[in-house]
């Protein structure tokens, strides 16, 4: 049996591969600088989770996880589908707010800054998942299928299509690519996971509120991408692994509870300065961040 830390750490590296490996996909393969990503990984979290709650079986709430977010993702691509580099990410960004704002604000849905207790794990198959172990190898099941799906949908002619996009979208035109549908399937693909990881977490943790989807939140899942390289899977999954384990010293060394989230917040941050500083393209990167 693994330990209930070492567990917790490899479930919430699961978590965090999916994510990342989502946002590598429309950030990394397409250019897409989506900074509303943290939205759609909430809306699949607070989905799933209420669906539970609601006594709905897991496989029910895991599907429903991946789609509403892709159906949100659909709309704000279209909304965006003309925009690029910052105001692409300002936009995305206003999107992430508006997400928070309602998970804060509808009291009657989402019990506002109270959060959703009491969420249950999932249980099908005569498998009890309360166990820390069964869980993990759920995760880790999930994280590895989305590595393959995501390596299978980059090694594609879509996958071609997004890296020419990315390079000079002018030029894909040019060659006949429909750049606005390939732009908007990479994100809507990118949220479709996004969603999953969210209906893992709030599966794990029992518990969610708005403050687990804060913009701030963002900051790891992109210094994991950066870090790892864009449009470099194997690199996403090395920087997760390094990324998720690099704050655990701070339990160790005496930091009073509250100083261990900003601190995490802090190394992760000046982690990706120095990496932008000194290796653009990251560990195994293709392309700098522009």
């Amino acid at each position: 049996m693994i330990s209930s830390y070492f567990g917790g750490l490899l479930i919430m590296i699961s978590i965090y591969l999916i994510l990342a490996l989502s946002l590598q996909l429309a950030l990394g393969f397409c250019g897409l600088f989506n900074l509303g990503f943290v939205g759609f990984y909430a809306i699949g979290a607070y989905a799933s989770a209420l669906l539970a709650l609601s006594g709905q079986p897991f496989w029910f709430c895991l599907l429903t996880a991946a789609l509403v977010p892709t159906i949100f993702a659909y709309i704000l691509s279209t909304a965006t589908n003309k925009l690029k580099g910052d105001y692409l990410a300002l936009a995305t960004m206003g999107f992430s707010f508006v997400i928070y704002a309602v998970t804060l604000n509808w009291i009657g849905l989402t019990k506002g800054p109270l959060g959703l207790p009491g969420i249950p794990r999932p249980q099908f198959w005569g498998i009890d998942f309360n166990n820390d172990t069964n869980f993990l190898i759920l995760s880790a099941l999930i994280a590895i299928l989305t590595y393959l799906i995501l390596h299978k949908i980059a090694s594609s002619p879509f996958g071609k299509t997004l890296e020419a996009i990315r390079d000079d979208e002018l030029a894909a035109k040019s060659l006949g690519k429909k750049t606005a549908t390939a732009k908007s399937l990479a994100l809507m693909i990118s949220a479709f996971f996004a969603g999953i990881a969210g209906c893992l977490l709030a599966s794990y943790l029992s518990y969610i509120d708005p403050t687990s989807f804060m913009f701030v939140n963002l900051i790891p899942i992109l210094t994991i991408v950066v870090i790892g390289g864009l449009a470099s899977l194997p690199g996403t999954v090395f920087a997760t692994i390094i990324i998720v384990l690099l704050p655990e010293p701070l339990r160790f060394i005496g930091l009073p509870s509250s100083l261990i989230g900003p601190g995490r917040q802090l190394l992760y941050a000046l982690f990706l300065l120095l990496i932008l500083l000194y290796k653009p393209k990251g560990f195994y990167g293709k392309v700098e961040l522009e």
